[in-house]
């Protein structure tokens, strides 16, 4: 039997599927909700929201002009497909290496790697795929003191 939450709207967020480890979930119409980096979230795949044990998969809007808070992801690893924009990721001890990326590149973050994306438009929104090896995405996000101004 499907499980499906947010019925009666179309706007609702939806979670078809049983969380049982035996469905196929599908979330849809996720909602923003905030993050500990300080940008908009959309959650997709998590252990709250189809029972992963493993994963999680969100999408990432950051804001024309915008940057996240500096953080590090306690222990787990980080890929990001950039679907929109370009953004200066500034990572490392002090945040002094830096690297840009444009819509089309996967990213590779590792485990405990302090890091800061910033928006290098001022007109455009930077959207990108999230896929971390944390069910609870946020969980494990720590604040780092920033090298150059947040």
């Amino acid at each position: 039997m499907l499980g499906l939450s947010g019925a009666g709207r179309a706007d609702a967020q939806q979670i078809i599927g049983e969380k049982d480890g035996r469905d196929i979930v599908t979330v849809r119409n996720i909602e923003q909700t905030g993050s500990k980096q300080d940008l908009p979230i959309f959650p997709g795949i998590s252990g709250k929201t189809a029972g992963a044990k493993h994963l999680s998969m969100l999408r990432v809007v950051i804001p024309p002009g915008g940057r996240a808070k500096a953080h590090i992801h306690k222990g787990y690893e980080t890929a990001v497909y950039l679907l929109q924009g370009e953004v200066e990721t500034r990572y490392g001890e002090g945040l002094k290496k830096s690297v840009i990326n444009r819509a089309g590149d996967f990213i590779f973050i590792p485990p405990d790697v302090p890091h800061q994306p910033v928006n290098l438009s001022d007109t455009q929104a930077a959207i990108a795929i999230v896929v971390r090896n944390d069910p609870d995405e946020q969980e494990h996000v720590v604040p780092y003191p920033a090298g150059k101004a947040d």
